[in-house]
């Protein structure tokens, strides 16, 4: 037996490299050019996707029920009590919202298919904006919100219609939600597939067994010859036993 072969000056022996190992390269890290781009795409859509807001808050106002008043000379009063008038305004606005969402949301994903937090934060903070921006666009177009004043001008007893308010804030979040809800579809549906990672290098010989030469292998011991030791007495008596001499 020989000693072990000693490293010259007691350094521990160089460990082997294999391509897979080595360290990826710097790209720019979290500050790099690739960010600061997303960064800038996401805030023009977050802008681009608020700046629609005013047309869901002229829709608002034109689809959304009004409140009917009518006022004596002291008083306004409600002219149906039993109406769902207002009920109907929130509804048409959480519907509009949500649908305001899913296309602005398509819209963007059919020219920029690549996805990403900024995205998704843009698409977010731009929903909501653009859903305050048409419930305070909506409310500016329609009937004016000094009840005591319009009842004034047009006269006692005459129908007049209340301000278009939003009674539900959480309306609000029907935009961001039908934004989220469709990017996860569409990314899932048609956008890009991450590549499939390769077998790491210690994982290949383990499966690379089964070729050829592993089944040779395999197949090695089953074809060794039985020692003579393991051969059974009798076999071995019939064997040593010498034919009879003739005649």
């Amino acid at each position: 037996m020989t000693a072990p072969l000693t490293p010259r000056d007691n350094q521990p022996p160089e460990e082997p490299r294999h391509p897979e190992a080595a360290p990826a390269a710097d790209h720019g890290g979290l500050g790099g050019p690739e960010l600061a781009r997303e960064l800038r795409e996401g805030a023009l859509i977050a802008l681009l996707v608020a700046v629609t807001g005013a047309l869901l808050g002229l829709l608002w106002n034109w689809l959304a029920p009004h409140v009917p008043l009518v006022a004596d000379t002291r008083n306004v009063y409600l002219k149906n009590t039993e109406g769902e008038e207002s009920i109907g305004a929130d509804g048409t606005f959480l519907l509009l919202a949500f649908a305001f969402g899913v296309l602005t949301t398509a819209v963007v994903f059919l020219f920029r298919r690549r996805g990403g937090i900024p995205l998704v934060v843009a698409l977010v903070v731009g929903g909501l904006l653009g859903a305050t921006l048409g419930w305070m666009t909506g409310m500016w177009l329609g009937p004016t919100p000094d009840v005591v004043a319009h009842a004034k001008q047009v006269g006692p007893g005459v129908v007049f219609d209340g301000p278009l308010r939003l009674q539900a804030k959480g309306a609000l979040l029907a935009w961001p939600m039908g934004a989220m809800v469709t990017q996860l579809v569409l990314s899932a549906l048609f956008g890009p597939r991450d590549p499939v990672p390769e077998m790491p290098y210690w994982l290949q010989g383990e499966h690379g067994g089964q070729g050829p030469q592993g089944q040779q292998a395999q197949q090695a011991p089953a074809a060794q010859e039985t020692p003579q030791h393991e051969v059974p007495d009798r076999m071995r008596e019939h064997h040593d036993r010498k034919p009879p001499a003739e005649g």
